[in-house]
């Protein structure tokens, strides 16, 4: 029996002299501890949790009085290898790490503490030709809040390589983020995967650029671009941002129609907007609210509103529009690529305008009033106006047809433009839009 006692007794000092001898090793040399004996749980608790993701870390450090843990670099690749990424620097404090070694799987308890910065960041997306950049990424869950610096999404190569890689028409995406920052985020949920909800995001100096390439044929059997409620409504999972405010945004839409041409161009700069209710149907919301104001092909000072019902299966909006006084020349950056046209003279007093789709059809009016506008058709090729034929066609144009001027007349009375559009397949948010208001102008001044 006491022999049976001295045995238990030296296994017992055995196994705390080892505890001990592990945790003088762990308090004096951390780095060496955390990358052989939790490198690999925390690699196993992420494949455990997102098997469809491979991930390789780099060398770790560990600091144990801010409790926060370094990587040299992460990489992060899909099993179908449709999507990659690297991380220059990457640490993570706050996590609740006895949690974790015991536990089988990412346990949320351990993460409320938690906050995450990740610099120089790489994600590749293969089958979309994109390429994703951002300079920061600050996620703490503690403040509830995202920060995002320099953020940059681009083709992986240069138009003409994204454009090749199909037969049919493509939209082109460019975008450049200055600073973004979302609070009252509900980072726990986001991790589990099960919500998406935000109090509010607001964004700082951003920049769109779309290109449409029109010189290639719609393709008629994939699925068309998708608008913001059908995008919303498409994702399983719970999706609310109360309030989102963009300062100082820019936004080029462009379609060429041959290649190495220069494209129909047109341009809204120093954008102001708030969006509400931005939703799915799996979240309290009924209605999203676009405001918008800003610079209109550097011309005329230009505001919006748009809603957009959440639960809406089909594309459906409310548009209404104002725009001041305007140099109508600006216009011949869209026109000249586009129609062969150009405006010769014409100055825009005021603009407004109601849009009104249901399903993807639009209908609504315009009401516009300017002078003094004429037009001369051009040679699609040279872009030349000289031309016998052009010379007639611009002459037939502004005799017969063109409204010159609409200003009201002794009665009162003024034409107003009726808005009527057919959203097609390849129509993205953008260029539809532009092209239902477009009807109404066109109705307007005789196009």
């Amino acid at each position: 029996m006491m022999r049976r006692w001295k045995l238990a007794l030296y296994a017992s000092l055995s196994v705390g002299a080892i505890m001990l001898a592990s945790l003088v090793i762990f308090l004096l040399n951390p780095d060496a501890f955390i990358n052989t004996f939790l490198k690999g749980r925390i690699t196993e608790a992420f494949r455990d949790a997102y098997p469809a993701y491979s991930v390789q870390i780099g060398t770790m450090h560990y600091d144990i009085r801010e409790n926060r843990v370094g990587f040299d670099s992460v990489s992060l690749m899909t099993v179908d290898s449709t999507l990659s990424g690297t991380i220059d620097a990457y640490s993570i404090s706050g996590i609740g790490w006895l949690e974790l070694f015991w536990a089988r799987g990412l346990v949320l308890n351990g993460f409320t503490g938690t906050v995450l910065d990740a610099r120089g960041i790489v994600v590749n997306f293969t089958r979309e030709q994109y390429e994703l950049r951002c300079g920061l990424l600050h996620i703490s869950v503690p403040d509830s809040e995202i920060v995002i610096d320099t953020l940059r999404i681009h083709p992986s190569g240069d138009d003409e390589q994204f454009f090749a890689a199909s037969r049919f028409r493509k939209t082109r995406f460019r975008a450049v983020v200055s600073d973004a920052r979302v609070v009252g985020l509900a980072c726990l949920e986001m991790l589990q995967g099960r919500m998406y909800h935000a109090r509010s995001a607001h964004i700082s100096e951003a920049f769109i650029d779309v290109l449409i390439n029109k010189d290639k044929p719609a393709a008629r059997d994939t699925a068309r671009p998708r608008m913001p409620t059908e995008l919303l409504s498409s994702i399983a999972e719970s999706i609310r941002i109360d309030s989102l405010n963009l300062r100082n945004g820019k936004l080029d839409y462009s379609e060429r129609f041959t290649v190495g041409s220069k494209p129909a161009v047109l341009t809204f700069d120093s954008m102001q907007v708030a969006i509400t209710g931005i939703a799915n149907q799996n979240a309290d919301s009924d209605t999203i609210v676009i405001h918008a104001q800003g610079e209109f092909v550097g011309s005329a000072k230009m505001s919006v509103r748009m809603s957009m019902p959440v639960s809406s299966s089909e594309f459906s909006m409310q548009c209404t529009g104002s725009l001041s006084r305007m140099n109508l020349l600006k216009l011949n950056a869209w026109l000249e690529p586009s129609d062969q046209t150009r405006l010769k003279s014409g100055v825009l007093q005021s603009a407004t305008f109601e849009i009104n789709v249901v399903s993807g059809r639009a209908s609504g009016t315009v009401r516009a009033l300017y002078r003094d506008l004429t037009l001369a058709v051009i040679n699609k090729q040279t872009g030349s106006e000289g031309g016998f034929v052009d010379g007639i066609a611009s002459i037939m144009a502004n005799t017969f047809k063109i409204r010159g001027t609409n200003v009201p007349d002794e009665s009162g009375s003024m034409k107003i433009g009726m808005v009527k559009y057919v959203r097609t397949r390849d129509d993205p948010f953008f260029g539809f839009t532009w092209f239902a208001l477009r009807s109404g102008v066109g109705d307007v001044v005789g196009f």
